[in-house]
């Protein structure tokens, strides 16, 4: 997961891009970087650490130019604390492109190897969205004549990005002396959203991860960028898109809905909080039906993504809801910060109960999801000390039993507590007198019920089914293998540096 922008605007457009960053910034915290054009000149800074911290006024000074595309990176594949990987990335040849990305590919070694020996071109880190780039690179050389690009051109060698990479990929990109390319991977995996702004000068565009940025920017939403398609507008704000994915299947990923996304994003036409509030009545039925005995006196959300459903839940069941735990806003979101040792560290520092809401109570804690169960485990730990009687923990999520492979933060099973274990052995683990899941058809049924039109989901952390149909035991275990080796080579790694460019591009 990462949060990505683009912008051709009529002004200058960097402070736009860099508060769509900010809005976007809970999609990523690890690195930022804004690149801007002007003329046949590319201007770029990029650099581990919030947006806040990455840039500051000698940084925006520099980003000069009308439009550009901006990235906050959450790691799912390469080196974590590499700056190196920090994005927009950048190529001169055949044309100057930047390229910024969010999702995770499939196929990257493969695709690693045909362009080293068969389009002869070269990869300087190992972050996957490099790898992206020199493909759509070589696409785009492949369909030009005589090194002239137009939209022809652009559409045709992104329809060859769809034939060659595999997996989630949602996309901004530059392309020097002509515009903005935006496209969605074939199941439209990741979020992708464009937003119109009329001026007295002119139209503006504006592409993003998640509505809420075009909201903010005072931007009105046009639609989402559908699977398999290609946006393009060139640097006079002319519109043009084209299908360029010879088949395609709408398959948004269902934890964007449950976790990921702010809820006041829409996505895919699907509100985010609407959503929430579904799960929270669905998980409320299971209650009833399922637990009846349960004697609840209050219920609490943890702070703050499962807040709409632990509202509804308790409105469902007639029970008092309250707020149990005070959350400090200035310590990193625990499942984005790397390492198990650094979120075990980090959630009493991030979480702090009120102890006359839990004294002498039976208390059903309703979080999002469980994932690793660490998080959970401390939180039920401290309920219990702040003086709860009981304490009951629900999900809002079904059970997280398989590796995501499509750019969340769940590469490994055994990083999983529900990935060998049952709900009665996951209960005793966290340390909950009673565990409620919300069922994967409820979920699936929650946000039917807010957008029908879409039927299909991309649900393998929950199921083991992975849409695009590639992703093999052998994949699954190389994955888990790597992750153990850059786990072990972590603390080895420096923060990295910011990273100024200035480029003259070939286009």
């Amino acid at each position: 997961m990462c949060g990505i922008i683009g912008a051709v605007a009529t002004t200058a457009v960097n402070q736009l891009l860099y508060d769509g960053l900010q809005v976007l910034q809970h999609r990523g915290q690890d690195a930022a970087g804004i690149a801007t054009a002007e003329g046949g000149r590319f201007h770029m800074h990029k650099g581990s650490g919030l947006v806040r911290d990455v840039f500051r006024t000698r940084n925006m000074l520099n980003l000069v130019g009308n439009w550009g595309i901006g990235h906050c990176r959450y790691p799912t594949a390469g080196s974590a604390y590499n700056a190196s990987e920090a994005q927009p990335f950048y190529v001169n040849s055949p044309f100057g492109l930047m390229l910024a990305h969010n999702g995770n590919l499939t196929n990257t070694e493969q695709l690693k190897q045909d362009i080293f020996l068969q389009d002869l071109r070269h990869i300087n880190t190992n972050s996957d969205s490099e790898v992206l780039l020199n493909v759509l690179a070589h696409e785009l050389q492949a369909a030009s004549t005589k090194y002239q690009v137009d939209a022809q051109t652009i559409f045709k060698a992104v329809a060859g990005v769809h034939r060659r990479v595999r997996g989630a990929y949602a996309v901004v990109a530059m392309i020097a002396g002509y515009g903005l390319l935006a496209f969605r991977d074939p199941y439209g995996i990741r979020p992708l959203i464009i937003g119109k702004n009329e001026t007295e000068a002119g139209v503006e565009y504006l592409v993003a991860s998640e509505s809420v940025a075009i909201d903010t920017l005072g931007f009105k939403i046009l639609r989402d960028v559908a699977p398999g398609e290609a946006v393009l507008i060139d640097t006079r704000g002319n519109f043009a898109s084209r299908q360029c994915a010879e088949r395609t299947m709408h398959a948004p990923c269902i934890f964007e809905f449950v976790y990921l996304a702010r809820p006041d994003s829409l996505i895919d036409n699907i509100s985010v909080y609407e959503t929430r509030l579904k799960m929270g009545e669905f998980l409320a039925e299971k209650i009833k039906h399922t637990q009846p005995h349960l004697e609840i006196d209050t219920v609490m959300p943890i702070p703050d993504s499962s807040r709409p459903s632990a509202m509804e839940l308790a409105k469902r069941l007639n029970l008092p809801y309250r707020e149990g735990f005070v959350k400090n806003r200035y310590i990193g979101r625990t499942f984005i910060m790397p390492g198990q040792a650094t979120r075990r560290k980090s959630v009493r520092q991030k979480l702090n109960a009120i102890a006359q809401e839990f004294k002498g109570k039976n208390v059903l804690l309703v979080d999002d999801s469980i994932v690793r169960g660490t998080t959970s485990r401390e939180i039920v730990q401290m309920a219990r000390e702040a003086g709860a009687r009981k304490v009951y923990f629900a999900s809002a999520a079904p059970p997280v039993r398989y590796a995501n492979v499509y750019g969340i933060d769940m590469p490994s099973r055994f990083e999983l507590i529900a990935s060998d274990r049952s709900d009665e052995e996951i209960r005793r683990e966290i340390g909950a007198d009673a565990l409620i899941y919300q069922d994967l058809d409820a979920l699936k049924a929650a946000l039917r019920a807010v957008n029908p039109a879409i039927g299909c989901y991309e649900t393998s952390c929950f199921d083991g089914h992975y849409i695009t149909g590639d992703v093999t035991p052998e994949y699954l275990s190389s994955i888990e293998s790597a992750r153990h080796e850059g786990a072990k080579h972590a603390d080895d790694e420096g923060d990295g540096t910011q990273l100024d460019l200035n480029l003259v591009t070939s286009g």
